[in-house]
């Protein structure tokens, strides 16, 4: 696959895997039948790859045509599914695994936007939309507002994690071994925010605002 290499392929199934799994976490929680929730769970897992793949021209995207992609979304989506009891009473994993999720999918999709030849700025935007368009899914598909666009913290990590990775040439390091650091750096900086309870600030709406109000 062009673009392609074995670091690229390594934190796409990652990320794919967990994020099918908080895919279909989400699904149970939201009362979805057991087909539902795979299906959740494999549209949270590629969302964020496949959306990246179309918007550089690496069609067709390698979330629909390389076998392993699918795979990890649907067999992590079905052992969440098993798991759930287990792992919804433990929530401090589940948000490390949603930041974890966050940082692998925005290194991986600014990787692939260098690696493709990608300008800076769209480079690091690409990183964003990858590591945040599969939970855009999952929170449409459920019926509610998009948790990444309106309260919680989720796009200044994915932008650092991003900012790592496309800057790193310009600093005589490879792309391929900025990954971690920005991965750890996006990752870090979603878990403080979790932890410290912060949320963005809502444009239009004052403190006590009600929304008849607006």
């Amino acid at each position: 696959m062009p673009g392609s290499s074995t670091t690229q392929v390594v934190l796409d199934l990652i990320g794919i895997a967990v994020g099918g799994a908080a895919g279909a976490l989400t699904a149970v929680r939201s009362g979805m039948h057991y087909m539902g929730c795979l299906l959740l769970g494999l549209v949270t897992g590629i969302g964020g790859a496949l959306t990246r793949d179309v918007l550089l021209g690496a069609v067709p995207p390698a979330a629909l045509t390389d076998w392993r992609y699918l795979t990890a979304g649907l067999a992590a989506a079905l052992l969440a599914q098993h798991l759930h009891p287990l792992l919804s009473r433990v929530e401090r994993v589940v948000d490390l695994a949603d930041a974890v999720w966050l940082g692998l999918f925005s290194v991986a999709g600014a990787l692939k936007a260098v690696h493709l030849g990608a300008p800076p700025m769209a480079s690091v935007l690409l990183g964003v939309i990858t590591g945040i368009g599969g939970g855009v899914l999952r929170d449409v598909l459920v019926d509610r507002k998009p948790v990444v666009l309106t309260q919680e913290i989720y796009v200044l990590p994915a932008l650092l994690g991003s900012l790592v990775v496309v800057t790193a040439p310009f600093l005589g390091w490879p792309s391929g071994a900025a990954t971690i650091p920005g991965a750890l750096l996006c990752t870090a900086v979603r878990v403080v925010a979790i932890r410290r309870g912060w949320r963005g600030p809502v444009v239009g709406r004052r403190d006590g605002a009600s929304e008849s109000s607006r």
